[in-house]
């Protein structure tokens, strides 16, 4: 899931002229469930743009608006209001914005209404947490499914730093050390053999961007 935040009113505003048309684009995924670009969230957008004397020509919540099938085709059923618009506010992620300019036919302009924090999921607590760095080269196999990439601060890929005191991060005493945690997770299932494995250097060039795959072939 990718995780987001709304911009502040003022921030949305400062980029949006007072008297301008503006149809707005939600996420029916990803955006939905931060609360930032849902229905509740679309008819709070379109208040405080109607109160501050922008026209709101109306909105669309795609399933996935990175997914351009499914964009074109919720565009497609409100291209009349698209069209008597004079600009698109994006309630989504980065991805969803960049899509709609990739796929907006009228070629209108894009106002950007959320900030793109990472890709994560939730915790036991419900709150969201990074958990993937999207490196391109998976450790995960052999690290118990937890990810040192992104869950030490450190990017470290050969075990705890000097730092960790009783399985606690230096860089905040309340994070578990994440290579603590996948020693733990390895000495119960029996994979400790896995830490002494000779690996070769990371290979950092499949992070190398923007990315690509090819679906075709």
């Amino acid at each position: 899931m990718i995780i987001t935040q709304q911009k502040s009113p003022e921030d949305v505003l400062k980029y949006i002229p007072e008297g301008e048309k503006v149809f707005i684009i939600g996420c029916g995924e990803c955006s939905t469930t931060c609360q930032t670009g849902g229905e509740a969230e679309i008819l709070k957008m379109k208040e405080i743009l109607e109160k501050s004397g922008r026209k709101v020509t109306g909105s669309v919540i795609p399933d996935a608006p990175c997914v351009a099938a499914q964009l074109k085709t919720a565009m497609a059923k409100n291209i009349k209001a698209i069209k008597e618009s004079d600009s698109i506010l994006a309630l989504t992620c980065g991805l969803g914005a960049q899509s709609i300019k990739e796929n907006d036919r009228t070629k209108k302009a894009i106002h950007i209404g959320c900030d793109t924090l990472f890709m994560g999921a939730t915790d036991v607590k419900n709150d969201f947490v990074e958990f993937c760095s999207a490196c391109g080269d998976c450790v995960l196999e052999l690290t118990a499914a937890i990810c040192p990439i992104t869950r030490c601060p450190k990017n470290l890929m050969n075990g705890p730093c000097g730092g960790q005191d009783k399985g606690k991060c230096e860089v905040d005493k309340e994070r578990d050390c994440a290579w603590i945690m996948i020693y733990k997770e390895l000495k119960e299932r029996d994979k400790l053999h896995l830490l002494k494995e000779l690996r070769p250097p990371k290979d950092y060039s499949k992070t190398t961007k923007p990315r690509k795959r090819n679906m075709s072939a």
